[in-house]
């Protein structure tokens, strides 16, 4: 059954389609916007947060006290699954470059790595979870950071592999998993109201908060595009109309 919505509810969530004045949804991919939230935060929380959630809940299995490694944690995904897992009480460490340090450790991270200068594979001791979101570290190389029973979560394919178009470290950790001590796996993203839900009641009482680097009008989309593609964004960026 879809859920009701009040004909002066504001909601959030995801559509169909890309940029544009309109866009159509489905029901059950929406829900009552944050209280907190300004149109444009809401705009930055699905489907970036959603995948923060349900990698950091779902597949990481986060729990508190756990060490929590998190690449890319100065993007869309990554600051939100940076502020998840501390609100689930683990101990997080974000991986990024150099000019995004103080922006990660502004949303949360008890420590970061500049992955420009150091390796997180040298440090000790292992961490209990990764999640990557970068999506360029070997799988040998993602291994050797996690304990022994440890568990990788890979979010994104960006490796551009020739024959499997960047999905071939994802079913590396597929078929490796059953024989290993570590738990290997990707995902892709549930858009749900169930979700959006929860994450409304992590944003309302404060324990995330959307990153907004910048927003553009409509009609600067490209130049948007162009910003994101050179990877000067950090967290999300935002076409208002």
């Amino acid at each position: 059954m879809s859920p009701a919505f009040g004909p002066a509810t504001s909601l959030f969530g995801i559509g169909a389609g890309s940029f544009a004045e309109y866009a159509s949804a489905r029901a059950d991919k929406l829900a009552p916007m944050p209280t907190n939230l300004t149109f444009e935060q809401a705009a930055a929380v699905p489907v970036s947060a959603l995948t923060a959630l349900q990698a950091v809940r779902d597949r990481g299995h986060v729990q508190s006290g756990q060490q929590v490694l998190i690449i890319g944690a100065s993007g869309g995904v990554g600051t939100v699954a940076v502020q998840i897992a501390k609100a689930f009480g683990a101990d997080v460490t974000g991986v990024c470059s150099t000019t995004k340090v103080d922006m990660v450790r502004s949303v949360g991270a008890d420590h970061v790595v500049d992955y420009t200068r150091a390796d997180f594979a040298d440090d000790k001791p292992r961490y209990d979870v990764i999640i990557d979101i970068a999506g360029n570290r070997a799988l040998t190389h993602l291994r050797r950071a996690l304990t022994s029973n440890g568990t990788l979560v890979i979010t994104g394919g960006e490796t551009g592999g020739r024959w499997l178009g960047g999905i071939d470290r994802q079913l590396r950790a597929l078929m490796l998993s059953p024989f290993i001590g570590q738990k290997l796996g990707s995902f892709i993203c549930s858009e749900n109201t169930h979700d959006l839900l929860a994450l409304t009641e992590l944003i309302e009482s404060g324990q995330v908060t959307p990153t907004i680097d910048k927003t553009y009008p409509l009609s600067e989309a490209p130049t948007a595009i162009q910003y994101m593609k050179d990877g000067h964004a950090r967290g999300k960026l935002v076409i208002a109309v």
